[in-house]
C-alpha cells in the first residue's frame, strides 16, 4: 500500500508510528503490571475467541439436488403447477421434466426480482440456494404429460420448430432446444415437449412486446426472437411444443 499516492507526507507518516509505537509500549507495560498468577488464565481463555474470531465463517457447500427432499419441500408448488409437475391450469407451466438447472435459474431470478411476478417473488424468497436445487431435482424426475396440437397448425409450427425462418433472421428452436424439446441443461435451455400452449402462447407474446427476464445476455437470446415473430407465427410453434414429445413419451400411434 502506497501511503504518498493517498496524499500522505514523510512528517505525517512519522508522526504516526511514532504515535502507534507509542501506544503499543503502553500496552506492553500495561500488560507486565498484571498479577503474574492471571497471566497463565488469561491467555488459556483469550486464545479460544481470537482463533474462533479470525476463522472465517463458512456457509455449506450447494450439493446436488435430491429429489426426495425436493418432494416435500415443492408441496407448496402443486396449487398451480401440480403435485407431480404437471399443472391442470394452462396460464401455469408444467415444470415435469425441466430441468434441475434451470429452475433453479428461475427461482434465483424470481428472488432477486430480475424475473418479475408477484406470486413467485413471494414463493422464492424463502427458499435457500439448496432448497431450489432440490426442487429442480424434483421436477426434473416427473414425466410431462403429453399434449395435443391443433392439426391445423403443426406445418407452420413445425417448419419454424425445425428449420426457422432464415429470411427474417428466425433460427430453428432445436437448435437450443434440442430436436424433441427437451432442451439442454447445461446451458439452462428449457425443456418444452408438451407445454401448455397457452403458457407458451403467452409467453412468447410477452417477450415479443418488450418484456425481458434480466439484462445477462443469456436474458436477451428469447426476446430478441420472439420480436421476429408475427401472432400466426407464435400460435403455430406454441400448438406445436404443446403436441410434441419426447422420445421416451411418444404416443403409440405416433408416425415414427
Amino acid at each position: 500500500m502506497s501511503f504518498r499516492s493517498a496524499g500522505f507526507r514523510p512528517a505525517v507518516l512519522g508522526s504516526a508510528l511514532a504515535l502507534v509505537f507509542a501506544l503499543s509500549a503502553s500496552a506492553l507495560m500495561a500488560q507486565d503490571a498484571q498479577p503474574k498468577t492471571a497471566a497463565p488464565a488469561a491467555a488459556g481463555t483469550a486464545a479460544t475467541p481470537a482463533s474462533a474470531a479470525s476463522a472465517p465463517t463458512a456457509e455449506a457447500a450447494v450439493k446436488p439436488g435430491d429429489a426426495t427432499a425436493g418432494h416435500a419441500k415443492a408441496a407448496v408448488c402443486g396449487a398451480c403447477h401440480g403435485l407431480d409437475g404437471n399443472s391442470s391450469d394452462a396460464q401455469y407451466p408444467k415444470l415435469a421434466g425441466q430441468s434441475e438447472q434451470y429452475i433453479v435459474r428461475q427461482l434465483t431470478d424470481f428472488k432477486a426480482g430480475t424475473r418479475q411476478n408477484p406470486i413467485m417473488l413471494g414463493m422464492a424468497t424463502p427458499l435457500s440456494e439448496q432448497d431450489m436445487h432440490d426442487i429442480g431435482a424434483y421436477f426434473a424426475s416427473k414425466t410431462p404429460l403429453p399434449g395435443v396440437a391443433d392439426q391445423a397448425l403443426v406445418e407452420h409450427g413445425e417448419t419454424l420448430f425445425r428449420q426457422g425462418d432464415p429470411k427474417r433472421g428466425i433460427p430453428a428452436c432445436m437448435a437450443c432446444h434440442s430436436i424433441d424439446g427437451g432442451g439442454n441443461p447445461g446451458a439452462m435451455y428449457p425443456h418444452l415437449a408438451s407445454q401448455h400452449a397457452q403458457y407458451i402462447q403467452a409467453t412468447l407474446k410477452a417477450w415479443h412486446d418488450g418484456t425481458t427476464w434480466g439484462n445477462d445476455a443469456h436474458a436477451q437470446i428469447m426476446p430478441s426472437i420472439a420480436q421476429k415473430l408475427d401472432t400466426d407465427d407464435i400460435a403455430a410453434l406454441a400448438s406445436y411444443i404443446e403436441g410434441l414429445h419426447s422420445a421416451d413419451n411418444q404416443p403409440a400411434t405416433a408416425a415414427p
